[in-house]
């Protein structure tokens, strides 16, 4: 990322700033360091004994590695310097196959630790940084992920991180997901082509002979998540070819393929059986991941746990008669559970759930939807908080390729709690309503997204007890990109205010600021911009400030890679120079999130302070 540009640490304002309102207080049994105390439990891995779940926890300092029996006990801390993660952009630790050591990243590269107890190991010193570790059947032997030809490759060193050998090495695309076959002959992986970057295949590497062929590519269709069966004899994936994610399954040698699941619905992770004779499956409906099993043979779908959560993780246990997985709702926190499949009965490994927390009065929002400007129906959800005060929030998801779902959010729940109404439209582009909706916002951010955001405001003014002139728009990322373009392209003027945290409004400098990946994330959706910068230009609604009328909350880390912070400093020039009402915090040490409980802390400060200034009477 650039640094042409040094963006420090400040506090910004042009206008009168929201300061504390003394008539508003936090709502009862609800603080701001309450809901920002709350630890995450995440990304677990059973081990392959099925005696043991590794996993991580976000508590606000750090993102360290711990273990746990499965049978109850005290968790075990593994590290205790890893730094903190975004839940999202984490890998999850990786048991060796014979259970003596574990595997994850630290610090920019991949470490081992002992199981029995010990300091992290570096094992990828000879690159300037390795990621996604995968052990091979020996125990000794490691894939890891590592850049060069500015691309993604694949290598392999061992236990004492000797010089690798080198399993990728071409400049054709992105090498990843690595997957040994259980005989250890051979790799299967994902291959995303520069080519065609709505595009990924499947690839096979015989580690005898150093030959890789393809064995599932289509043009214009991604596939991911290679697995080979416990016998070796197919590798399951996803595809997107018949309009969802969908399992599909292949052999070795690349014949008897066939779609395996047709369920209307995307498969979001999948697992297989130890016996070979099923999947544990995640099923995405509307935002609900639904955990079940699907037959190998057959396709044949049989659910284990719905509702309005998210089941994510699965794993077998080696005898096949349990499942271990991690559960969210927004009602409560993620925690670690397992399932006997005979019986159904669930038990809970974690518990992290704040009692003081637990014992407020949690909202379930509801599956609503509204039609767009052209008719299109846009999916969202709805918390109707308890005590309404008339005001209400629109808060469009990051990504573009993401989704609000049935998901842990604490700041809805405390912003519901003080009376806001909110809600999250899954505009056009989101994921888990199929592959063309996922398709329709292509070559047109800022465009029918936007519009469908401001959609949302004409569905919010047909509620009753909202007030059509106390509406604000609050995202992040994406959803801070979106806030500008609503602030900027609404001339209905909607919006009373809108926060924007670690988002962009001019595209092409945002590409050309960021990262090598966010560049190509970038041109999935609009192309090169050598080739297509009339659509960058169109999406960029910093040529639109001149119509903001309304006053914006910018927010943004220091650290971040993804959306660089000059995005911010460009949006704060431009409202400058126009004279717009704004105020603008940038946060040191901090990448693309706010991770820190410190700066948490004074971020949602900021934004109740905010709201409530523009939005309560």
């Amino acid at each position: 990322m650039s640094k042409i540009i040094p963006v420090t640490e400040k506090y910004e304002r042009n206008g009168w700033p929201s300061i504390p309102r003394p008539d508003l207080k936090s709502p009862d049994g609800w603080s701001l360091s309450l809901i920002t105390a709350q630890e995450r439990i995440r990304n677990h891995k059973l081990s392959p004994d099925g005696k043991t779940i590794a996993f991580i926890k976000d508590d606000g300092h750090l993102s360290d590695v711990f273990t746990l029996p499965t049978v109850g006990g005290w968790p075990a801390r593994i590290t205790t310097q890893r730094g903190l993660v975004a839940y999202w952009d984490d890998e999850i630790p990786q048991w060796s196959p014979d259970g003596r050591w574990l595997a994850f990243g630290l610090d920019g590269h991949v470490h081992i630790v002992p199981a029995a107890g010990g300091l992290p190991k570096k094992l990828t010193d000879f690159t300037e940084s390795a990621s996604s570790p995968k052990w091979m059947p020996d125990s000794r032997q490691i894939i890891v992920s590592v850049t060069r030809h500015e691309a993604n490759q694949l290598v392999m060193t061992d236990l004492d991180g000797t010089w690798p050998r080198q399993l990728t090495n071409d400049a054709d695309g992105d090498h990843w997901q690595p997957e040994p076959s259980p005989n250890g002959k051979s790799v299967v992986f994902a291959l995303r082509r520069f080519n065609d970057l709505n595009r990924s295949d499947i690839c096979l590497l015989d580690l005898e002979t150093d030959q890789t062929r393809t064995l599932y590519g289509l043009d214009k269709i991604r596939a991911w998540q290679p697995r080979f069966s416990p016998d070796g004899a197919q590798i399951a994936f996803t595809s997107e070819q018949g309009g969802w994610t969908d399992l599909w399954l292949v052999r070795p040698d690349g014949e008897g393929l066939r779609q395996l699941s047709k369920l209307g619905a995307d498969i979001i992770q999948h697992e297989w059986s130890p016996g070979g004779k099923s999947l544990a499956v995640i099923v995405n409906r509307g935002g609900a991941f639904h955990l079940g099993l699907l037959d190998a043979q057959s396709g044949q779908y049989s659910e284990l746990r719905a509702g309005n959560g998210l089941h994510t993780n699965p794993y077998f246990t080696p005898d096949g008669a349990r499942l271990t997985f991690e559960y969210e709702n927004p009602l409560q926190p993620p925690e670690i559970y397992q399932i006997d499949l005979a019986t159904k009965a669930v038990s809970q490994l974690t518990f992290s759930f704040i009692p003081a927390l637990a014992a407020n009065r949690l909202v379930m929002p509801e599956t609503v939807s509204y039609k767009s400007f052209d008719g299109l129906e846009i999916p969202a959800f709805l918390y109707r908080p308890h005590q309404p005060n008339g005001a209400a929030i629109v808060h469009p998801h990051g990504g573009p390729s993401s989704q609000y779902a049935f998901e842990w959010d604490v700041l809805a729940q405390y912003l519901v709690a003080k009376g806001y109404t909110f809600i999250a439209p899954n505009y056009r582009g989101s994921t888990g309503y199929g592959i063309p909706f996922e398709h329709a916002n292509y070559n047109d951010w800022g465009g029918g997204d936007t519009r469908d955001c401001i959609a949302a405001t004409k569905y919010l003014q047909s509620l009753p007890g909202i007030d059509p002139a106390r509406i604000a728009s609050m995202g992040g990322s994406y959803g801070g990109y979106m806030t500008m373009c609503v602030l900027a392209r609404d001339l209905e003027y909607n919006f009373a205010c809108g926060i924007a945290k670690y988002g962009d409004s001019n595209l092409l400098s945002s590409w050309a600021q960021c990262k090598r990946e966010l560049r190509l994330y970038t041109e999935i959706f609009l192309g090169h911009p050598a080739k297509n910068r009339a659509v960058y230009q169109a999406g960029s609604p910093i040529d639109d400030f001149h119509n903001i009328r309304k006053p914006v909350l910018l927010l943004h880390g220091l650290e971040d890679d993804v959306v660089p912070p000059e995005a911010s400093e460009e949006i704060v020039h431009e409202l400058k120079r126009l004279d717009k009402t704004y105020e603008y915090k940038t946060y040191p040490g901090e990448p693309h999130g706010f991770l820190m409980r410190a700066t948490q802390l004074d971020v949602y400060e900021r934004l109740e302070r905010f709201l409530d200034w523009y939005l309560l009477p």
